[in-house]
């Protein structure tokens, strides 16, 4: 029998190490920053010295990481359910095939990221643009939900930079004129990072987005109109003469070779100079951004037991082209610059000043945030954890090779110059495949226009291989487009696991996992003969899944001739 001395003993080693355990195992916080429209490939990131400092360097960047939809409202919705738009249903920035109200009617309002969170455990804040067409007739019909402390800003106000509107924590909805939009979003953060590390029983999910460096919209008779970017006026003046990068698809000799593309006319030398300067004013934007970033750092810096145990990620909802591919400014299109985007992520056990090129997306994020926090995914997550930490590294299978990309609509001519005009036709569906000795594009648009490019030795996408007789890698390009047509097919209605490990619906014996092994001779005449194609009767504005053609493929082994060989439906 234990004295009571050693019964104290015992009794304080036990509590103590419970509160050990208690204090190692506590769930991580995350701090979650999302510019708007913001480039990677046209090197913005090279003018902002925070973003370089604070997560270029203490972090890994994602080199290879895309939206999935290359338009504002359903990328973000994508990234807070960790779902594809096709499975959203949010395919547009307004309704009727997008917008808050879309993002309600789909049920989505009690069915993400933040109640995800607030269910295990966590305090959760967001100030900063959350979704398009959440304005001052739908913000209240209903709130928002899942949100401890919120400050968002609403339409018509959201892109106005200095006299945005804004809705307080349900509160009825306020104007700021004269205060600088991304100032005061980096003012409401600091101000909710402080809320959340006073609540010190719980972690916390802070989610930051200011609107730079998107162009500024002013709305007239329920129409908006896209204007230049509004800078600070601390930093109006910076980079003069800095151009658009020439790269060799800037405003190219040759037009594109799919739908609005094939007859987009090269630009004027004042459309160029626009570009150039729209581009300085995006720059010039961005650096509030990066005043932001320093402050929201400076304070958990302030404490570093929060900071030691807290996730930042850096990423932007999509990209953005300036005259690439004879193209005015603005983004929806398939093209590296609008898809390939900013991804950021430092913490505990990740690595500094690393760079990473294995494919990820947006619908990744929502997998990767659940199992840092140890909350167990949903079976219909599109995504899959991204490996970020040495742990999840060494313990996770491989990362799938693919990316799936959609968009359905038109693309709009942004800029004072353009009025707001749009290219129609921009119905598409799109896969990024990267792998050991490949890295490849392939695309199917509503119009039947078809794009293969070997990103390896073409990144700029000039050359359509699509069609031709060569080889890419040591594949003939008909046998490789069959495979991708395979791998697209599954993609484009794919739900679940299916959208991460595709290949095992097509090859049910599992023994066919990524490009190369379904390059496999044996399968020629399954993928040239057997397999449907990639199709749409019709370009529509949103989802309508009866211009899409067939939805699911035929696995390996079902049999029956579907289709003459590749090469003559081609």
């Amino acid at each position: 029998m234990l004295s009571s001395l050693s019964l104290a003993v015992a009794l304080l080693a036990t509590t103590a190490a419970a509160s050990c355990s208690s204090k190692g195992s506590k769930k991580p916080n995350f701090i979650f920053i999302m510019t708007d429209d913001q480039d990677m490939l046209m090197n913005s990131l090279s003018y902002q010295p925070a973003v370089q400092k604070h997560f270029a360097d203490k972090g890994t960047w994602f080199k290879k990481h895309f939206c999935t939809v290359s338009q504002c409202c359903p990328s973000r919705v994508s990234l807070l359910t960790g779902k594809a738009a096709h499975n959203t249903n949010v395919t547009d920035v307004m309704p009727p095939y997008g917008g808050y109200p879309k993002f309600v009617s789909q049920g989505l309002n009690d069915n993400y990221l933040p109640i995800w969170l607030q269910q295990a455990g966590y305090n959760t804040y967001y100030t900063g643009k959350l979704i398009n067409s959440h304005s001052v007739t739908t913000y209240n019909n209903p709130f928002p939900k899942g949100w401890n402390g919120s400050d968002f800003l609403i339409d018509p106000g959201t892109y106005v930079y200095y006299n945005s509107c804004m809705t307080r924590n349900n509160e009825p909805y306020a104007w700021h004129p004269g205060q600088y939009s991304t100032d005061l979003i980096a003012s409401k953060a600091v101000g909710f990072l402080e809320d959340a590390i006073a609540a010190k029983d719980r972690p916390f999910f802070l989610g930051v987005a200011p609107i730079g460096p998107h162009g500024e919209v002013l709305v007239s008779d329920n129409t908006p109109y896209f204007l230049d970017p509004v800078p600070a006026d601390r930093h109006k003046d910076l980079f003069p003469g800095v151009k658009v990068p020439r790269t060799p698809n800037f405003n190219p000799d040759t037009p594109g070779t799919a739908s609005y593309l094939k007859s987009a006319p090269r630009l004027s030398q004042k459309e160029i100079e626009y570009g150039d300067e729209y581009y300085r004013k995006r720059l010039q934007a961005l650096q509030a951004v990066d005043d932001l970033v320093d402050s929201i750092v400076t304070r958990l810096e302030a404490d570093p037991d929060v900071l030691a145990n807290t996730y930042l990620i850096y990423t932007a909802d999509n990209g953005y082209h300036i005259s690439q591919h004879r193209l005015p400014p603005g983004k929806t299109c398939n093209i590296e610059e609008d898809i390939n985007i900013p991804f950021f992520i430092r913490g505990p056990g990740v690595a500094k000043g690393a760079v990473q090129t294995f494919p990820t997306s947006h619908t990744d994020i929502v997998p990767t945030l659940f199992t840092l926090a140890g909350i167990p995914l949903h079976d219909d997550f599109d995504g899959e954890p991204i490996p970020v930490t040495h742990k999840m590294m060494a313990r996770s299978k491989p990362k799938s090779e693919h990316v799936n990309v959609e968009f359905w609509g038109t693309t709009l001519k942004e800029g004072n110059i353009y009025n707001s005009t749009s290219f129609l036709n921009n119905t598409f569906k799109h896969v990024r495949v990267i792998g050991d000795g490949y890295d490849l594009a392939f695309a199917v648009w509503c119009t039947m226009d078809h794009e293969l490019y070997d990103m390896t030795a073409d990144p700029y996408q000039m050359t359509n291989l699509y069609g031709t007789s060569g080889r890419i890698a040591e594949w003939s390009i008909p046998k490789l487009t069959a495979r991708l047509n395979g791998l697209l097919l599954t993609l484009k209605a794919c739900k679940g696991q299916v959208c991460t490990r595709p290949w095992k619906k097509l090859h049910p014996q599992d023994n066919v996992k990524n490009l190369r092994q379904a390059m496999n001779a044996r399968y020629d005449d399954f993928y040239e003969e057997q397999q449907h194609r990639v199709t749409f009767s019709e370009c529509a504005l949103g989802q309508i899944l009866a211009y899409e053609g067939a939805l699911e493929p035929i696995p390996y082994g079902a049999g029956g001739k579907r289709a003459a060989r590749w090469e003559d439906w081609t």
